[in-house]
């Protein structure tokens, strides 16, 4: 009998992450002070940053997830990239990475279990860092993910926090991972909508690293489990900047919308709106909406720049196979509301 990996969780991929509102009610601010912790927990950023020398800061990260899809090497693909991505996402270069693992000892096979690290590590050689080590428990669910360091010169590091007024939004990947693997889990995911979704989440998000040398990038983060709105949402709260987005201009795949229209979707997905809704301005249909709130596992990169680095951006994705990256909107002076039109 095959085994469905799926069935084993409660939810899946960046759709496990903790609803915004509450997380940031978990997180209290650090009362002590560390100069050279350049970036920590108080940012709401993708990896916390620490300054060695003048030339060196060390980058760490660490995240993992229950499954999104049923076939377990598949799975520690998408779960690898995405925990790498954040370390691409601060515009660094990865280094290593350490597995974090748990797994339903007695209940899961352990040819299933090698294929999920098997899979993780093949997505870590794509990469060229090892996976040196780790640590694992047995666990009612299937856990999988890295922690991962990377490095980076202190000056090019691209936080979430600094954009600037008329800087143009590019997001590198298309929207709607979260709603194809709730189709995929209702049975109704079609083959070639499975092949487009393992495609996005096991493309690495490697042109952080070149980013890094762009003086137009302004800010960067990764679209993961709070959506497109709640990771934008970061940047304009940090950056004191309102934004506007063009819906239309969003790329998302074809196969998402028609289920997101078909009222398949996430809860995740309303959970992420229900802690973010207030600062969101939008008229629009109900699954429009769901697909900005919808929680991308391994979802693309959303750049901050200026209007003048546009294009040299764009190129800089579709040279490096992001063939769906695009503008999708603009920040401007203002309170950190995102508007869409």
């Amino acid at each position: 009998m095959q085994i469905k990996l799926t069935e084993f969780s409660h939810g899946g991929g960046c759709g496990c992450k903790i609803a915004p509102a509450i997380l940031s009610d978990l997180l209290s601010k650090s009362q002590a002070f560390y100069p050279d912790l350049l970036v920590g927990r108080e940012n709401s950023d993708d990896a916390a940053v620490y300054r060695i020398n003048d030339h060196q800061a060390i980058v760490a990260t660490t995240d993992f997830f229950m499954p999104i899809v049923d076939d377990a090497h598949d799975f520690g693909r998408i779960a690898a990239t995405n925990a790498i991505s954040d370390i691409y996402a601060m515009g660094a270069k990865p280094l290593f990475a350490l597995a974090v693992v748990g797994m339903p000892i007695g209940k899961l096979p352990v040819e299933t279990m090698k294929e999920i690290l098997k899979g993780g590590e093949s997505v870590c050689v794509d990469a060229g860092i090892p996976v040196a080590g780790g640590h694992s428990i047995d666990s009612p669910e299937p856990i999988y993910g890295l922690a991962v360091i990377g490095i980076v010169h202190p000056e090019k590091i691209k936080r979430n926090d600094r954009a600037m007024a008329g800087d143009v939004l590019i997001l590198g990947k298309p929207l709607g991972i979260g709603v194809l693997s709730a189709a995929l889990k209702k049975g109704k995911l079609s083959e070639d909508g499975y092949k487009e979704m393992l495609r996005s989440t096991t493309q690495l998000n490697s042109p952080g690293m070149m980013l890094a040398g762009m003086e137009g990038v302004h800010a960067l983060t990764d679209v993961t489990g709070f959506g497109l709105l709640g990771h934008l949402l970061e940047i304009c709260r940090g950056s004191n900047l309102g934004a506007m987005l063009d819906f239309d201009s969003i790329p998302a795949f074809d196969e998402a919308v028609a289920h997101c229209r078909a009222g398949i979707y996430p809860g995740a997905a309303e959970r992420n709106w229900t802690s973010y809704g207030m600062d969101v301005m939008l008229e629009l249909p109900e699954w429009k909406r769901r697909l900005l709130c919808d929680p991308q596992t391994s979802g693309g990169l959303l750049v901050a720049c200026k209007p003048q680095s546009e294009e040299e951006v764009l190129d800089l994705f579709r040279h490096e196979g992001f063939l769906h990256a695009a503008r999708v909107g603009q920040l401007h002076q203002g309170k950190a509301i995102v508007k869409v039109r």
